[in-house]
């Protein structure tokens, strides 16, 4: 085997290149993966693009460094792999493997009281030199990875749709859905569309879906939706209303990335109703937040990356309940990345992007 490969290589905003580098190796309690896939998330897309929450701004320090592998929804097979960590991990040379996004650092505040996915120094694959990501022919897990195996019977694509859904299913737990709930998620694109297959699990009354593409309002009918409102042709807060006798939605789950969905969210909600932020803006978001205190009193949570619902999201994946093919449209090799990129800012032709080294 060659001592070099592909990868994709991020210098800056704007200034990702294709380059030939080393293949990594792996240490002591580390596993050596070969990628099959890797999905391009709209939080790689707004690194590219420069976005003061990864590259900071007069307010906040850069988060995301240069000279880093991006790739953070990743699917792949270990090609080398000592006994510690097969053990640590329940896996084998061979396997089909998914690893969480986040490498937490196990010291920390958040890590020793079980809360991993806030870790203090947040190590993230994709973002750091210390944990290079999925867009390039290998990878390394180092030993503080969150390593879960997945089958070899789904396609590579879709299994590397585990890390959004993931995510998705972490928001639809923060929501805390009751039976009667009516449920709004907002955007349907990945995650959008994973919090409407998470939401539907839980078998609230009335699941609504909202986007400006009707394409992508019919794929979320098929991960569970009951109704359907395109927000460019129907103002969602009256038909909302109409449908609920005046009151509102009790929840709304935001998924599109756009400040515009939050008021629209904060309109939608009934009276001591639950709004739950998932997306990574681009820009600062301004909304009255008397509305969220001395209005209606409501309960807005955040929700950061998807802990414990791995298992959850690969039981989801193998068992072919989401349309998945519908899901994942796109898929190009490494070399095309920038295509890759193009299509997820396009918005327009594509749900689910991925790369295929």
């Amino acid at each position: 085997m060659s001592d070099q490969m592909k990868a994709v290589v991020c210098h800056g905003p704007m200034d990702y290149k294709l380059e030939d580098i080393a293949i990594p190796k792996a240490g002591p309690g580390e596993a050596l993966v070969k990628v099959e896939a890797v999905g391009i998330c709209a939080s790689d897309l707004k690194c590219y693009h420069g976005a003061a929450k990864f590259w900071g701004d007069e307010s906040r320090a850069a988060w995301a460094e240069t000279e880093v592998v991006p790739g953070h929804e990743f699917v792949g097979e270990i090609v080398e792999i000592d006994d510690v960590a097969a053990k640590r991990w329940g896996v084998k040379k061979g396997d089909r493997v998914v690893a969480e996004q986040i490498v937490p650092c196990g010291e920390c505040r958040y890590c020793l009281r079980g809360q991993y996915w806030m870790c203090a120094p947040h190590g993230m694959f994709g973002f750091k030199r210390a944990t290079p990501g999925g867009m390039a022919s290998y990878m390394v897990f180092p030993k503080e990875a969150l390593v879960h195996k997945i089958s070899k019977s789904v396609k590579p694509q879709h299994a590397a749709f585990a890390e959004p859904l993931s995510c998705a299913l972490h928001a639809v737990e923060r929501a805390n859905i009751k039976f009667a709930d009516v449920v709004v998620v907002a955007g349907c694109g990945p995650i959008g569309l994973g919090m409407i297959a998470g939401a539907a699990a839980k078998f609230p009354g009335t699941l609504i879906a909202l986007d400006l593409d009707d394409r992508k309002l019919e794929v979320a009918k098929k991960c569970g939706a009951t109704h359907t409102i395109n927000i460019g042709k129907q103002d969602p807060v009256q038909v909302i209303r109409d449908m609920t006798e005046g009151y509102g939605a009790d929840i709304y789950l935001e998924g599109t990335g756009h400040p515009a969905a939050v008021l629209q969210g904060l309109k939608i909600l009934r009276k001591l109703g639950t709004f739950v932020c998932y997306s990574v803006f681009k820009e600062d978001v301004s909304v009255d937040w008397s509305i969220i205190s001395d209005d209606k009193e409501l309960d807005v949570l955040g929700a950061h990356l998807g802990p414990h619902c791995w298992p959850a999201a690969i039981k989801m994946i193998e068992s072919g309940r989401l349309p998945l093919d519908e899901i994942c449209t796109h898929q190009f090799p490494l070399a095309d990345f920038q295509k890759g990129l193009d299509m997820v800012a396009d918005g327009t032709k594509s749900i689910k992007v991925s790369l295929i080294p």
